[in-house]
């Protein structure tokens, strides 16, 4: 009898063990539920409505950190700034963008609740975030800043990478790729895809580019194809890999004739454009590449690169794109993140940012909507030496291939030029 009670009782614990389980799982669950709905809705608020919402609230900023002048002026100058004004405390978590968009997928797909309140995001990984429904909007035309500062046509805002925006990211900065040589050692520097052979075999083991998919390395190789076969074709063309291969075919054979003229004969590449940037500063190669078309400036104010280091750009020209920001579909303070996004937007932390003692990126502000006070923040910034004024940059920028074209002439290289 005492062994039926024993056994009854453990079928009565295991029982209540089940539903104790079945209770937890669905408290958790509705939870998480609850969780993803905390944001207060700037949807249903007007911009005074917003700025009160987030005032005394955290704001965290996700994006690429590898490169310490931006890492500081996020850090320093933008948070600042988001205190000062509104009491709001900015936090920059530097993550690379591929990291921050597994996160965001992994939150939606387990329902889990938000950390990133903003996201620097554009090209692929645009198309990728908006295609897969992590992104909140539109939301652009909220914000005061946006309206009054940007120009809403502008190719360049309503598309990244060829892809409408919509309204679901806003311009942060503009880049445009350029080249950098010690003119000390480079006086007539290559200007065009053949004189840059030239320089190679005339210098083997002295020029190279990070290999793609690192960013500024595939931008140098789409600027190549760019400068053989031209830019047309590729802004209406299909993401179809034979059509694609056919069309850069040409580039391939020059950038595998290139290849043994490479550094450690093209057998391997830097990894990073970081790395690439230590070489030349060490004397290792002759050239640097960058999308930001005053790092020499600031890196030759830094004591990085040498004094007589300048920019150039082919004569056909070299691609510019924008970068923008965008909000997490689950971010937790959503009208904190349009707070920060609108500040961006003003004239004078464009300027900051566009100062190369600060960081040196192109501003995105319309100059014909700026009053003279503001016209005049942006004069006063001295670009400092080697960098090329923007109205140089702007007068000879392409336009950037659509965002699915990117991966596949990424794979296409590396098809190509890899063993």
């Amino acid at each position: 009898m005492k062994k039926l009670l024993s056994s009854e009782a453990a079928n009565n614990r295991a029982n209540k063990n089940i539903i104790t389980g079945i209770i937890l799982i669905i408290t958790i669950f509705l939870s998480v539920g609850c969780e993803q709905e905390e944001s207060p809705d700037p949807d249903t608020m007007n911009w005074e409505e917003i700025l009160e919402t987030a005032e005394g609230t955290q704001v965290r900023f996700y994006g690429w950190g590898g490169d310490q002048a931006v890492n500081n002026w996020m850090s320093g100058f933008l948070a600042d700034r988001m205190m000062e004004k509104y009491d709001v405390t900015l936090e920059w978590v530097p993550m690379n963008i591929d990291e921050i968009l597994n996160k965001l997928q992994g939150e939606k797909q387990g329902r889990a609740a938000g950390t990133a309140d903003m996201v620097w995001i554009n090209g692929e990984n645009f198309f990728t975030a908006k295609g897969n429904d992590l992104l909140y909007g539109p939301f652009t035309e909220r914000l005061p800043n946006f309206n009054q500062y940007i120009d809403a046509e502008d190719v360049e805002v309503k598309y990244d990478f060829g892809f409408p925006t919509e309204g679901y990211e806003a311009p942060f900065g503009k880049a445009q790729f350029v080249m950098i040589f010690d003119e000390e050692k480079t006086p007539n520097p290559p200007r065009n895809h053949e004189e840059l052979l030239a320089y190679a075999k005339a210098h083997p083991g002295e020029i190279t580019y990070p290999a793609p998919p690192d960013f500024t390395g595939s931008a140098f190789v789409r600027n190549i194809i760019y400068d053989i076969v031209g830019h047309e074709q590729f802004l209406d063309m299909e993401a179809e890999e034979d059509i694609v291969r056919a069309a850069v075919a040409p580039a391939m054979d020059f950038l595998y004739e290139l290849r043994p003229y490479l550094w450690r004969e093209g057998e391997t590449y830097p990894a990073t454009i970081a790395q690439l940037e230590n070489m030349y500063a060490d004397g290792e190669v002759r050239m640097v590449i960058s999308y930001n078309s005053n790092l020499v400036s600031q890196r030759i104010s830094s004591g990085m690169f040498p004094e007589t280091s300048q920019s150039l750009i082919f004569d056909n020209g070299t691609i510019g794109n924008g970068h923008f920001i965008a909000v997490p579909f689950n971010s937790p303070n959503k009208a904190g993140a349009l707070v920060a996004i609108n500040e961006i937007l003003s004239p004078e932390v464009q300027a900051s940012k566009y100062d190369p003692k600060n960081w040196g990126d192109l501003p995105v502000v319309d100059n014909n909507r700026l009053i003279v006070e503001e016209k005049q923040i942006f004069e006063a910034v001295e670009l400092g030496e080697g960098a090329l004024p923007q109205e140089v940059l702007l007068a000879n920028r392409l336009p950037e291939v659509p965002a699915p074209l990117v991966p596949i002439i990424d794979r296409i290289w590396m098809e190509s030029l890899l063993d």
